[in-house]
């Protein structure tokens, strides 16, 4: 369980017992019913903020999704702030029944770390990728460089992020979470070879989504 849905867990389950009390108490239908929905949100929580383990046995020149969900776009684009280059992105969806905890793709130094205010508009339209609020963590090892963004979406209004600029990290480990739905897009240099394909299903720390040109 991720330690950011405890608040949301613990205050939906207290309100439930305490108006379940108060409403058998009082034999107030509304107060009953209210304290239901109160359970629900509980489980709903519960299933939200799961944080199962992850093992890979992926290879070095693997680029590996940094969550669950489904693949929305394969596109070659301008990334002006970390590459400065045109690079391949893949756009990664997910949902409110995915895990949401975030992954690192790579092992290696974070050498780019942004946060852009911005929009909520909806995590898999195609301008969300620029438009919707976010942050952005490039991460370098030798001469391989990966940026990915969390992105929020139109009930994503809280994003987590646990790195910093500087810090080293390692492939598959945790890095935050985006909260109720959003998008992760994950760019990549123009000679590294896509493993997914449009509409394919991934999982965070397992998934090759990426591999980088083997050095010679």
């Amino acid at each position: 369980m991720a330690r950011d849905g405890y608040p949301y867990i613990a205050v939906s389950l207290g309100a439930g017992i305490l108006l379940s009390i108060v409403g058998m108490l009082t034999n107030s239908q509304l107060l009953l019913c209210t304290a239901v929905l109160c359970v629900i949100g509980t489980v709903f929580f519960l299933f939200f903020f799961r944080d199962p383990e992850r093992v890979t046995d992926a290879d070095s020149d693997d680029i590996l999704s940094p969550g669950d969900g489904r693949v929305v776009a394969i596109v070659e684009e301008e990334e002006p702030d970390f590459f400065k280059a045109k690079v391949k992105r893949v756009s990664i969806f997910l949902s409110v029944f995915d895990v949401h905890i975030n992954r690192i793709p790579i092992t290696g130094t974070v050498e780019f770390y942004r946060y852009f205010s911005g929009l909520f508009k909806a995590a898999f339209k195609a301008d969300a990728s620029r438009k919707n609020e976010q942050t952005a963590i490039g991460i370098t090892k030798g001469s391989r460089k990966v940026l990915f963004k969390q992105i929020a979406g139109v009930l994503a209004r809280r994003i987590v992020c646990t790195v910093k600029e500087g810090q080293t990290v390692k492939r598959g480990e945790r890095c935050g979470m985006i909260k109720f739905g959003s998008r992760v897009d994950v760019l990549m240099p123009l000679d590294a070879e896509i493993m997914v394909t449009k509409r394919q299903k991934v999982y965070g720390g397992i998934t090759c989504i990426g591999r980088f040109k083997h050095d010679e």
